[in-house]
């Protein structure tokens, strides 16, 4: 501990450690990287009185050959050129042209490392054999769309297919405020999702029925908007879509044995539904709990016989931005009403028996409970239904409908059905999660193809909160800062802000990266009143517009009056990560000039040195003054720490000269402590300071990332407090996302962990042994071998 001086205790308020090399600024302005503001796009992030949005109509016509996995429709588009623009031509998306074998998905994809691909070692480094027959069905499937007529007013139209995008070249130029209408006719087969994967497909049974999820059925008006002009890049896989918002009329005509879940509301029920179906139905507006449309006795009773005719299920779905349906036999049907707003929804879920006893049980309510919690963050779910399928594809959304993987798993030799923790909250997560695209991107209509944290990260950390308002001790997800820690310690990155088809360690960076992003500024940064508000700013904004990064940045410092600009570029613009290390720390107290205080004080701080081994050593020994105590003077009588008369007169002079409030402040016992911070991470954040004083006491300072703004590698702050304190730790409750927590106390803390110790294996690769071995008998392999546990695990897209 040092007694420091006033005059330097004030000085050393503004003590930092400047680095030796360039200035980097961590918090100048995004001017340079955000595009300039307009009248479309304001520089508050708000939608400028320029905005203007495409709009596309469509009424179809399809039709679900089951017997031969096919779909053929036609469909007519009402396009609404809203721009300022002449539009020459207008662009299609062609989303199942990635299942034709010669597509880019297929042919940029590629093996793994030579390394694991000739010697893995282990097997999730080796080809297994659902990746080997995924391979070799892709190069002989023969998917993708068969474009049979484009038309408009009984003439054909002149179109190019440039892989997963079709140009239209109009007979005319479409000019601003007009529409065009032509029609598409095609057919395509569907994939088995379980064996070429994707958003959409079909699954086969074992009791020899197939459930439909059919999604990207049809071709697709691609957007075009002011800050890319047309969004044709080419579908790879990875980055989804945007799409305009428009009305449809859809008639989708499957077996007369099938149910059928789709976008929109039901325009003929008395044609499709059976009475007893209808008055299941709407008991189900009013009722407090899920009520049965089809039970799971009449799903099975519809599973062992075919139906040889079709009825045709018409849907209208207002201001949506895309069509998906569900198709199957096996479906059973939960449904509940309830109010969102003015709004009355019907939550809906349809899944086979195997689906069951997890589905019932939690589909419909994990539907309702995230209408109502997303509700609070972003504005009243608007549409009529939301529905939860049950299917083949883990994890998808499209408006009002959403597919949803995790099941039971059935013991195959005593008939008992499980389901561990892992799959009870990965369908719960899964359903939150999709059900929560319908407000991000559904609504929030953000660029997929673009830019895929905008959706992803964004809808996981509402998500993260959703979940937290299930139960308590909800398993932790995505989300949490401390989470993502080993990611942003790796070397495999790239930023948040790089296009959907580049990212590397994909999960990761669109989805919990962001995530955890978003919960630090929630809790560490702003608070949670200014960023709740914040974000349902943005929401109400950009609700059924097309927002970019930049409208969302500035929205969020616009509506929560806080410059956060270090923020995006650190978090969404960089690979640094967060590392603060605690250097070091100097104690000081205020000396109060009173000798009588001053030295005792230093007599003390003598007295507790550590003995010197000499003296320790010499102690007892025969001194000469022992033995001649008339040696012996003054000085034998005093030390260095006598108060003198001179001492006493110097001390009364200066006092003299004092202010009250001077003398007061000399006397009031603080302890100052000069704190040694280092930000070895490269990427800024807001200080949290566990402070521990010597009476037990503990409290929490913070202190804003603005103190890195003149030193961003290191600083020294300044601490004062009442009593000695006796440990300090940055960022206690690992909130900030810290990648190395070793560096963060005063004193250091030491780290604990296990070692195991492992026996020595001796007389392995015995080839001679490994070829006398007994092979087994089918028999005894049945008897010793259990059969692996299967676990279905969510994938959220």
């Amino acid at each position: 501990m040092i007694r420091l001086p006033l005059a330097l205790a004030a000085l050393c308020l503004g003590a930092s450690a400047f680095a030796a090399e360039p200035f980097d600024d961590k918090f100048r302005q995004l001017d340079e990287l955000l595009p300039t503001p307009t009248t479309i796009r304001t520089a508050s992030g708000a939608p400028g009185h320029a905005y203007w949005q495409q709009r596309a109509d469509y009424t179809i016509r399809a039709t679900l050959d089951e017997a031969n996995r096919a779909i053929r429709g036609a469909e007519t588009i009402t396009y609404h050129n809203n721009s300022p623009d002449t539009l020459n031509y207008l662009w299609l998306q062609l989303d199942q042209n990635i299942y034709k074998p010669n597509s880019d998905a297929r042919t940029s994809a590629t093996a793994v490392s030579r390394e694991a691909w000739a010697k893995p070692r282990s097997p999730e480094e080796g080809m297994k054999f659902d990746s080997m027959r995924t391979t070799l069905e892709a190069m002989s499937f023969d998917g993708g769309f068969n474009i049979t007529a484009v038309t408009a007013g009984g003439r054909k139209l002149p179109y190019v297919i440039n892989r997963t995008m079709m140009r239209i070249d109009l007979p005319q130029p479409l000019k601003p405020g007009q529409r065009f209408s032509f029609g598409v006719e095609w057919n395509y087969k569907i994939n088995e999702q379980k064996v070429l994967g994707g958003r959409s497909g079909y699954e086969k049974f074992d009791d020899k029925n197939d459930l439909f999820e059919i999604a990207q059925w049809f071709p697709r008006m691609a957007a075009y908007y002011d800050a890319v002009g047309w969004q044709h890049k080419q579908f790879l896989g990875a980055g989804e879509f945007t799409l305009e918002f428009g009305d449809y009329d859809v008639e989708i005509t499957v077996p007369s044995d099938h149910i059928v879940a789709s976008t929109g509301v039901l325009q003929n029920p008395g044609s499709v539904l059976s009475p007893t179906q209808r008055e299941r139905l709407a008991r189900a507006k009013t009722a407090k709990k899920p009520v049965i449309i089809v039970t799971q006795a009449e799903a099975e009773a519809a599973e062992k016989q075919r139906a040889t005719g079709t009825k045709t299920w018409r849907f209208k779905a207002k201001n949506v931005r895309d069509f998906a349906f569900a198709s199957s036999r096996k479906f059973i049907w939960d449904a509940q009403g309830i109010k969102s707003g003015d709004t009355d929804v019907m939550a809906m879920s349809y899944y086979p028996k195997e689906g069951n006893p997890l589905w019932e049980k939690y589909s419909t309510q994990a539907i309702i409970h995230t209408i109502e919690q997303y509700n609070k963050y972003a504005f009243d779910y608007p549409y009529p239904t939301s529905i939860s399928v049950n299917g083949p594809v883990g994890g998808m959304e499209y408006p009002m409908i959403t597919f949803n993987g995790p099941r039971p798993t059935k013991d195959k030799k005593t008939g008992e059905i499980t389901y561990s923790k892992r799959t009870k909250y990965g369908l719960i997560g899964v359903i939150i999660h999709e059900v929560g695209h319908n407000y991000f991107p559904m609504i929030v209509n953000s660029d997929e193809r673009q830019w895929t944290w905008m959706d992803e990260g964004l809808n996981s950390f509402v998500q993260t909160l959703a979940q937290e308002a299930w139960e308590e001790q909800w398993p932790e997800m995505r989300g949490e800062p401390r989470l993502i820690t080993d990611y942003m310690k790796s070397r495999n990155q790239v930023p948040i802000m790089t296009n959907s088809e580049s990212l590397l360690q994909f999960g990761n960076n669109a989805y919990a990266k962001p995530a955890a992003a978003l919960t630090v500024l929630r809790e560490t940064v702003l608070g949670r009143e200014l960023f709740d508000f914040a974000l349902r700013e943005y929401a109400q904004r950009w609700k059924f517009k097309r927002p970019t990064p930049a409208d969302f940045f500035r929205t969020m410092e616009d509506a929560s009056g806080t410059d956060l600009d270090w923020f995006w570029r650190g978090w969404f613009y960089t690979t640094d990560a967060v590392d603060v290390s605690v250097d070091g720390i100097s104690e000081y107290t205020i000396s109060s000039q009173n000798p009588e205080t001053e030295k005792t004080l230093r007599r003390k701080l003598k007295e507790a040195e550590p003995v010197s081994l000499s003296d320790q050593r010499n102690k007892g020994m025969a001194r000469r003054v022992d033995a001649h105590p008339e040696l012996k003077d003054f000085y034998n009588e005093h030390d260095d720490f006598t108060v003198t008369n001179a001492d006493r007169n110097k001390y009364n002079e200066t006092q003299g000269k004092l202010e009250d409030w001077e003398k007061a402040l000399l006397n009031e016992g603080k302890h100052l402590y000069l704190v040694d911070f280092s930000n070895l991470g490269g990427l800024v954040t807001p200080l949290v300071l566990e402070i521990e004083l010597k009476s037990g006491k503990k409290y929490i300072e913070r202190i804003p990332a603005e103190v890195w703004r003149y030193s961003p590698k290191k600083i020294t702050k300044l601490i004062v407090t009442d009593e000695p304190m006796v440990s300090l730790v940055q960022d206690p409750y690992w909130e900030t996302a810290d990648i190395d927590q070793s560096n963060n106390a005063w004193p250091r803390r030491l780290t604990p962990s296990r070692l195991e110790l492992f026996k020595t294996e001796r007389g392995g690769n015995d080839l001679m042994k490994d070829f006398n071995t007994k092979l087994k008998t089918p028999e005894e392999k049945a008897a010793t071998q259990e059969e692996p546990k299967k676990e279905t695990v969510p994938v959220v897209q």
